[in-house]
């Protein structure tokens, strides 16, 4: 039923070209272009999936890794080269606030719903939570070097900035490494044989046709954010935490909560942490580099509104995963920590 919705949902596609070349309200092609995103997002993660039955889990695992956020690399490399840094920035935090609150506490909410008590992995989630912690040092770190030495030159901070991403991407690596080849025993899953739906060759054209169209779709989407800020009045800071990340993230919201709804929490929590933990380890420092080439380079300084959300983020959802288990006022508790944050972003200037 899903699949057929998210097919469905291609039509926005060419309707949302036309949009844009037949020069619609900024808001409408936004709209439209945000709504072809979804499904191509979608596609994207299921050729992954598919392509791993033929490559093995070890390069199935890498091509999941990297491609399970392609949706949010690829806006950002167009925002960026269209010199909207901030909203950059700002659909990081929502990335990685939107998968800790909204994501997790969806899944929690309605897998409690038809579960009194449903449990998880105790050990993967406070990894998965020091991991996250770890991403938070990286990011609050040049900020705070930023606000207490305000003489430091902005080339300082930037190389201060490509050093952090740097030492981010090997611990990623390293994590990498260390699930899928030296310590694989501790994250065996009895997921049962699964038949390939796709042959190798479909898979990749799906693969590369989904990603060049999302390509396509966030180029035509990030030229109608700033029309959108002078028109309604949105700052770039709440366009990027609310909207954008929620586009980037739509996929992977179903499948938490399909996964929440089956009590398999532990994949659950895997696509929600997980992502809130590529998009700060791997996307984040990435797209500082790759900025590097662009007129305004990225810098890993957010300001204070922003880490703070993404601080409280990563403590309540630590909290809330550190036993083990989990209901469904623990799931209503989470999506109200993102609503109260929303607004605020919202009301920001």
């Amino acid at each position: 039923m899903l699949n057929k919705i998210f097919a469905g949902m291609l039509i926005f596609l060419p309707v949302a070209v036309a949009a844009h070349f037949l020069n619609f309200s900024p808001i409408l092609v936004f709209s439209l272009s945000a709504l072809a995103i979804v499904p191509l997002a979608k596609f994207i993660g299921e050729a992954t999936e598919e392509l791993s039955v033929y490559t093995g889990s070890a390069l199935g695992g890498f091509l999941n890794a990297s491609f399970g956020n392609a949706t949010e690399f690829i806006i950002g490399i167009f925002a960026l080269r269209a010199g909207l840094v901030e909203v950059v920035k700002a659909s990081i935090t929502g990335a990685i606030v939107g998968n800790l609150l909204l994501v997790l506490g969806a899944a929690i909410f309605v897998g409690g719903l038809k579960f009194k008590k449903q449990k998880f992995n105790k050990t993967a989630a406070m990894t998965s939570g020091a991991t996250l912690l770890l991403a938070v040092i990286a990011l609050v770190m040049p900020a705070i070097f930023h606000q207490t030495a305000p003489e430091a030159s902005g080339r300082i901070t930037q190389e201060l900035s490509v050093f952090v991403s740097i030492f981010m991407l090997i611990v990623y690596f390293a994590s990498i490494l260390f699930i899928l080849f030296t310590h694989k025993h501790l994250y065996t899953e009895e997921v049962g044989k699964h038949e390939a739906k796709w042959s190798r060759m479909k898979s990749i054209i799906i693969l590369l046709v989904a990603t060049i169209a999302v390509a396509w779709m966030s180029e035509i989407l990030v030229g109608s954010i700033e029309p959108i800020v002078k028109s309604l009045g949105w700052t770039e800071l709440f366009i990027g935490v609310i909207f954008v990340a929620i586009i980037g993230n739509a996929a992977e919201h179903t499948s938490a909560i399909t996964m929440a709804m089956k009590n398999k929490m532990d994949l659950a929590l895997q696509i929600s942490i997980g992502s809130a933990t590529q998009i700060a380890m791997f996307v984040a420092p990435v797209l500082v580099l790759i900025s590097l080439f662009f007129r305004e380079p990225m810098s890993l300084i957010f300001n204070i509104f922003e880490l703070v959300a993404i601080i409280l983020s990563v403590l309540i959802a630590n909290l809330i995963t550190e036993d083990g288990e989990s209901n469904w006022l623990e799931g209503l508790q989470l999506l109200m920590a993102y609503a109260i944050m929303g607004v605020a972003f919202f009301f920001h200037p």
